[in-house]
């Protein structure tokens, strides 16, 4: 759910992160779910008119996933401070796999505030969820779904958390089924099908009758037993409520060139840029069998930072034109807004090497540093470039050589509109305390469909 590269920006928290939608991981801390008890969840939404693609506005999801460790950052950010009128769902992120089926371990500072949390959002008629897993979170997903006895003893623990915490959702972000993930994820060929096994099973139990079940996905269907993605994934289409695809964190560091974070389309980019999008992620899960009105679009509300020289960031003989897909100086990673640090070299809980800033930008923090105004237009002396075929804007300080791919109001809006001509569920951004002034929520929501 979240930047992989946000690994390196929480210091303090053991990590997890997002592209994955995740990349973070909650802070230390176990607490054991066990016995299963029920919840109905209640209803949300829109009213009224509905969609172009068919879909009735009270019917789309509006959700956001609510990152835990940010209530302690600096500016913190709380359940108090979520534009709860906006969403018909929120996730807590993070709960996380262990190697005990009957474990799911939540920090200790969690425990205090997702009750905070859930309050909230009861009290403002919005479904609460906890999202399971992460980028680091998913280490033993494999275990914990791979017998039928470990599903069976899994679906409890969940249950016990739902029990709890009066959840009225769970949010399964394996971050992936046969695949190592942050690098030692538990993995098995047979992974997708126990999947779904678990998730028949879960939804089997009169505890979870009522509950909304979703998952975080890639942007390709789940990795089969053949080492490909799989061609028909419509069982779980009868067992998740939806599905929502994470489409971002496209480009970023790890990359070669300075491309879209989240772009809408990449089938007009060249051959060599087309990395995935929006498009043709949508394309790959109904061609698989999934609905696309169970198909809800991630989007991000931050975006990645590089440092670029201005011989390759601008185009040729121009001061202010910016350059598509320039190289960066991989050396350098800008540190991002107020929320990022420059965390002290280590390694993560697979060995591999972290520390250093994330770069990212949310879009408050873009704002906050003089890359845009109030109204979220290019500030003075900042060049801007709108890429029409991703529909995703770039800034760029000439002065520090900063260029940032991230998403405005515009590419927002024109997500929306997808959202909407597609016929798909509705959309879910990572994350709720990124946005500002509610800029970027507004946009979507009145594009893809609501009624306000």
């Amino acid at each position: 759910m979240l930047p992989l590269t946000l690994l390196a920006a929480l210091p303090l928290v053991p990590v997890w992160a997002a592209p994955y939608k995740c990349s973070l991981k909650p802070q230390s801390g176990v607490s054991a779910a066990a016995s299963s008890t029920g919840s109905s969840s209640p209803s949300g939404g829109g009213t009224g008119t509905t969609s172009s693609g068919g879909i009735p506005a009270s019917d789309l999801v509006s959700m956001s996933w609510f990152a835990g460790w940010h209530a302690t950052a600096d500016p913190a950010f709380l359940p108090a401070n979520i534009s709860w009128s906006k969403y018909t769902a929120v996730s807590y992120a993070f709960a996380v796999t262990t190697e005990d089926p009957s474990t799911v371990s939540l920090g200790a500072s969690d425990e205090v505030l997702l009750p905070q949390f859930v309050q909230a959002a009861k009290q403002n008629n919005v479904k609460a969820m906890l999202t399971v897993g992460g980028w680091t979170g998913s280490q033993y997903y494999s275990t914990v779904v791979s017998t039928p006895e470990n599903r069976d003893t899994f679906a409890n623990a969940v249950l016990g958390l739902v029990s709890k915490y009066d959840l009225d959702g769970l949010d399964f972000d394996w971050e992936y089924p046969n695949n190592v993930g942050i690098g030692c994820n538990n993995k098995s060929p047979d992974d997708a099908a126990n999947f779904l096994s678990f998730l028949q099973t879960l939804r089997s139990q009169p505890a979870a009758k009522n509950l909304t079940l979703s998952a975080p996905v890639g942007l390709k269907p789940f990795v089969g037993s053949d080492g490909s993605p799989m061609t028909n994934v419509s069982a779980f289409a009868d067992v998740l409520d939806y599905i929502e695809v994470m489409n971002y964190d496209v480009w970023g560091s790890w990359s070669t060139a300075v491309g879209p974070n989240a772009p809408l389309n990449d089938t007009c980019a060249p051959a060599a840029d087309q990395q995935g999008s929006a498009v043709s992620a949508v394309a790959a899960w109904t061609a698989a069998g999934f609905p696309a009105s169970q198909i809800v679009l991630g989007v991000p509300s931050y975006g990645h930072s590089f440092t670029v020289e201005p011989s390759a960031a601008l185009v040729s003989g121009s001061e202010s034109t910016l350059a598509a897909y320039p190289a960066f100086v991989a050396s350098q990673q800008p540190l991002g807004d107020a929320w990022d640090t420059n965390a002290t070299a280590g390694v993560d809980q697979c060995g591999n090497p972290t520390g250093g800033p994330s770069g990212i930008f949310d879009f408050w923090g873009l704002v906050e540093e003089g890359f845009l105004t109030d109204n979220g237009t290019a500030a003075h002396g900042i060049a801007y470039r709108f890429d029409n075929c991703s529909q995703t804007p770039y800034v760029y300080n000439p002065d520090t050589k900063v260029m940032v791919s991230f998403d405005n109001p515009q590419s927002f809006a024109a997500k929306g509109s997808f959202i909407s001509d597609s016929g798909l569920g509705g959309f879910a951004m990572w994350e709720t305390g990124g946005d500002y002034e509610d800029m970027l929520v507004d946009a979507i929501r009145k594009t893809a469909g609501f009624s306000s």
